[in-house]
């Protein structure tokens, strides 16, 4: 069955005077029109495109993506990008290989166009958890895609919350590593929960659990988890005094939701009150609507880098918060060569 995308046309209205009013806070403060400033997008998550697109007051990029009868994937870049300082919205999600691909040639097409610059925004980075030879006779599969997109012809790379940070080190070009946290902490600052405890789920996510708990003023504790198999993780104890407390776990990605269904159990069982969860990319396969459903969380949030299925948009218990406005002003900062950490200060 044939598949098509058409993004929107980039050709400019006419600018409009500016209002004597001042700016929305949800506009950036340097925002400008540039013939010369794109922006594109597969299939992956044309939502969040769109809304960093908004952001940015320009329109997105016009390209087509349709697919042939046995699947494979056509590209056609329908503007002119001669010159163009160009970024590519497209988390590497579900499914995976496909918008891999996708990827993959909208860079080489924008590269044969003859783009002066090539910058992939890749909101969630498929394979990060094959980062390292732990097994024999196993691929570094994180190391591949860098070198596919370095290959393929992009100039730099602009990522969210990666799964491991050394990843970063992966690419022979420049990388921008950006965070959710700013958008994750403000939401839970603004709920004022009583008596909060910051919890990892295991031992590799406390220097982000300790980065949330210092930004938001909490405790501390962390959760020994001992992972069996893959997507299977079996909870022994938990590193610290939650009891009589409000827990919030902090994680970089909910998969199959087995790992923070049984921390959240793990915690009520330690006497915790309350149980809240929090990460930056839903991917939420296999039976996570259902354990979300069913278990003792109180609120799971998490952040568009990924977009919901039908099922995981009806579940009451998940709550989505906009990371387009971080990338957006992310972005400008790329293309007018500006600081990007002092974005995050």
């Amino acid at each position: 069955m044939n598949m098509a995308t058409i993004a929107t046309a980039t050709d400019k209205p006419e600018k409009k005077q500016q209002p004597t009013q001042p700016k929305s806070e949800h506009k950036p403060q340097r925002a400008r029109m540039d013939d010369k400033f794109k922006i594109f997008c597969g299939t992956a998550n044309e939502a969040l495109t769109d809304e960093i697109c908004s952001f940015l007051d320009l329109q997105r990029g016009k390209a087509t993506v349709t697919r042939f009868s046995d699947g494979e994937a056509y590209i056609h870049i329908q503007e002119n990008v001669r010159g163009a300082d160009v970024f590519v919205v497209q988390p590497t999600c579900f499914p995976v290989d496909e918008h891999l691909m996708e990827l993959l040639l909208l860079v080489d097409a924008l590269k044969r166009a003859s783009a002066r610059r090539i910058t992939t925004v890749i909101p969630y980075y498929g394979y990060a958890r094959q980062d390292r030879k732990d097994k024999p006779r196993v691929p570094v599969s994180a190391k591949v895609i860098a070198d596919l997109l370095t290959t393929a012809g992009a100039h730099r790379a602009l990522v969210v919350d990666l799964h491991a940070p050394q990843i970063a080190g992966f690419f022979n070009i420049p990388v921008d590593h950006i965070f959710a946290s700013p958008v994750l902490v403000d939401h839970f600052k603004k709920m004022q929960l009583p008596n909060l405890t910051v919890v990892s789920p295991d031992a590799g996510g406390v220097e982000r659990a300790r980065f949330f708990a210092k930004k938001i003023d909490a405790a501390l504790a962390i959760v020994d988890k001992r992972r069996t198999d893959m997507n299977v993780a079996e909870v022994m104890h938990v590193i610290g005094d939650v009891k009589g407390r409000t827990c919030l776990i902090i994680d970089d990605i909910i998969d199959t939701a087995g790992t923070l269904v049984k921390t959240a159990e793990a915690l009520i069982n330690a006497g915790a009150t309350k149980v809240f969860a929090c990460a930056s990319h839903p991917v939420l396969s296999g039976p996570a609507i259902e354990r979300i459903s069913k278990s003792r969380l109180e609120e799971v949030v998490v952040t568009n880098t990924i977009p919901l299925t039908a099922a995981a948009q009806a579940e009451p218990k998940i709550k989505v918060l906009s990371i387009a406005g971080l990338l957006g002003r992310t972005i400008q900062s790329i293309h007018e060569e500006t600081s990007v950490s002092s974005l995050f200060v």
